[in-house]
């Protein structure tokens, strides 16, 4: 529990105390007869109790809008299509702006009673008293006996430094109201969906709904103790209007939810719509904060509800927002236009000036306008009388006299389907081709109708089916006879020309084989089915004109697509089949054909090979032949050293011999040069 003292001190700057306290109704209270003033003043007096009925109430709506706003989420998660979801967050947040409109009520209560409780101190203790500071409350707990540590005085500086200054610059109860106000603004518009769809309900949305009434009527008991109590109480009047709004809210969503059904698409609008109601008081909400702000706040002023709402106050009956309006600008800004003669005029005025408004209207249905592209039929008293051009007319105003509108040379397309009528949506230039445009056969088209043909197989009648697409380019005659005629002889000019067309159709093409209509001239059969339609129409006096007669296709079903597909799959798979053999059988010749080439030409490398090594050794073996013959041993001892001396200097050899002695040491000479020799002793050399 939180005990809230009320402290007066004297002003630091003056030794002299303030003697009295202001309240926003113009009473002014002595600081000697204080105590006595203010509890002959009911709002005072009771202050207490409405301080603590306000904090039980907000605490209750607050958890029964915790528990609709969690069924919300989860209802998001599982079945975000369904009515529960705008529902849920309707009932919701409307609770939520109720809470802040008792959040608001409650610190009003809360300084009257700390006020009323000062006074009684003040009169105890000599009048020690600062009204600067009447305003302020503090919450004293036994934690605060405590020995603080480092943490919770490191937050209390931060919070004297930074939040408290905040606070109250911008005001506690600003901060609560533009919160809460902003949760249910974010809330609803998650939830916003007009295109909602049509899903059927459980039986759990009667219980539901009997639920959200039986909290409604809570709420009603609520709100009749605060009408009942608005005298003695000032926000007693506009907590009943804002709580007469929430029960709005919650019977029209116990409604949807009784009504909900797949036969019947308004419950899931009107369960849409009616979050309109908390989200316009919202914002009504958030404005007011933001311009409390600049309102003066004094400790020696009584403060004000801020959530106080015109939108609640049209809540009654009979509304009157001007009423309401001139209320809240004398009360406001002590602006009373009820003062002010102009005012008074225009409301004596007021009705005859709108009779004459409505006067002034109704003589103007008597002026017509008829389009460029149009014309009219003008009926007096109910009864045709001409056929009028474009432009501007007068006649009687309605209903003595009206015109009905004709086209004038308007042309329009139809097709022999009735699911043709449906406009395509526009495709992008580089998106896809709409399906619309899709013209193959091997898929059915919602413009293409069957007709039975005759057939002849062997000497044998039978028939066949085929789907063709007609369109017929057609318009209201030019004449003034034609327009009667499509206004007055047919509903549904559009109707009358398909059934029309179909009967020719029928009637046309059962005497006709497939081949003829492969065969025949699409032009000349256009032609034929033109003449025999616009004759019917001309004989039910339809007033419709064919300009032409267009036939897009004709071939067999759709469901033959599927063997004639198989049949040219199984074409293309033989030549497929075929195509990848051949492929096969020359890639292995190319393969056999380059193997044999790279045989043939290694082997005649090997040849050339082969070929070169042994010229090489037979050229060779002259050179030492002709040496062994000049140089006889010689060559052959120079060819030992030499093989000698090969192998030598690529081994670690020992030689061992034992008539070498230490004084005559034996030299082998590896030096490779030749010694001079003289030509003259050539031959002795030798």
């Amino acid at each position: 529990m939180f005990c809230y003292t009320l402290t007066f001190q004297p002003n630091t700057s003056d030794d002299n105390l303030p003697t009295h306290i202001l309240f926003g109704d113009g009473m002014r209270v002595d600081l000697e007869t204080g105590s006595a003033q203010l509890a002959s003043i009911p709002r005072f007096q009771q202050a207490m109790l409405h301080r603590r009925r306000l904090l039980s109430w907000g605490i209750s709506i607050a958890i029964l809008s915790a528990i609709f706003f969690f069924s919300g989420l989860i209802c998001a998660l599982f079945s975000p299509d369904s009515i529960w979801l705008p529902i849920l967050i309707n009932i919701s947040a409307a609770l939520t702006l109720l809470v802040a409109a008792f959040q608001s009520s409650y610190r009003v209560s809360t300084w009257r009673a700390s006020t009323f409780s000062a006074f009684d101190v003040s009169s105890a203790e000599n009048q020690t008293i600062n009204l600067n500071t009447a305003s302020e409350i503090t919450n004293a707990s036994e934690d605060d006996k405590q020995k603080p540590n480092l943490i919770s005085v490191f937050f209390s500086r931060f919070h004297e430094k930074h939040i408290t200054p905040i606070k109250n610059a911008i005001g506690e109860d600003v901060i609560w109201i533009i919160a809460l106000a902003s949760i249910a603004l974010i809330s609803l518009d998650s939830v916003w969906r007009l295109d909602l769809p049509i899903l059927p309900t459980s039986k759990f949305a009667y219980l539901m709904a009997g639920t959200i009434l039986l909290i409604a009527f809570a709420l009603l008991v609520g709100e009749r103790y605060l009408a009942n109590h608005k005298d003695e109480w000032p926000e007693a009047g506009n907590l009943a209007m804002q709580t007469r709004m929430t029960i709005l809210v919650l019977v029209i969503s116990a409604l949807c939810l009784g009504y909900a059904s797949t036969s019947a698409t308004w419950p899931f609008r009107l369960a849409v719509l009616i979050g309109l109601l908390p989200y316009l008081l919202a914002i009504e909400l958030i404005i007011r904060a933001i311009l409390s702000i600049f309102s003066p706040s004094r400790p020696s002023l009584e403060p004000k509800l801020t959530t106080v709402s015109f939108l609640a106050e049209l809540l009654r009956w009979p509304p009157r927002p001007l009423l309401l309006i001139q209320n809240s600008l004398q009360q406001g800004f002590g602006i009373d236009l009820r003062q002010v003669w102009a005012f008074r005029f225009i409301r004596r005025a007021f009705f005859p000036v709108i009779a004459v408004i409505a006067l002034t209207g109704w003589g103007l249905t008597s002026v017509y306008e008829i389009p460029i592209n149009g014309r009219g039929i003008y009926e007096k008293f109910g009864k045709p009388v001409a056929v009028i051009s474009s432009g501007l007319h007068l006649g009687l105003p309605w209903p003595l006299g009206r015109v009905i509108m004709v086209e004038n040379g308007v042309v329009h397309e139809l097709a022999t389907t009735r699911s043709d009528t449906k406009k395509e949506e526009l495709a992008p230039a580089e998106g896809p081709a709409p399906a619309g445009a899709n013209r193959l056969w091997d898929a059915t088209h919602n413009s293409e109708k069957s007709q039975i043909i005759a057939s002849s197989q062997k000497d044998k009648q039978s028939f066949q089916i085929v789907d063709m697409d007609v369109r017929f380019v057609y318009r209201i005659g030019l004449s003034n006879q034609d327009a009667l005629n499509a206004t007055y002889n047919t509903t549904d000019l559009a109707t009358l020309i398909r059934r029309t067309a179909s009967r020719v159709l029928v009637h046309d093409f059962a005497g006709r084989t497939l081949d003829d209509l492969l065969s025949e001239q699409r032009t000349a059969l256009a032609q034929d089915i033109n003449s025999a339609v616009q004759n019917d129409l001309d004989n039910l006096n339809s007033g419709v004109e064919l300009l032409a007669t267009v036939v897009e296709a004709i071939h067999p079903p759709a469901k033959a697509a599927n063997a004639y597909h198989k049949v040219q799959a199984a074409q293309i798979k033989v030549q497929a089949l075929i195509a990848r053999e051949k492929g096969k059988a020359a890639e292995l010749m190319n393969s056999a054909q380059q193997q044999a080439s790279l045989i043939k030409n290694q082997a005649q490398a090997n040849v050339k090979d082969t070929l070169s090594q042994a010229q090489a050794a037979q050229i060779k073996f002259n050179a030492e032949n002709t040496a062994s013959n000049n140089a006889g041993d010689t060559f052959l001892k120079e060819q030992y050293y030499r093989l000698l001396s090969d192998n030598m200097s690529q081994v670690n050899s020992l030689i061992i011999d034992d008539r070498i002695t230490s004084s005559h040491a034996p030299t082998i000479d590896f030096r490779s040069f030749v010694a001079p020799v003289d030509s003259t002793n050539k031959a002795k050399t030798n």
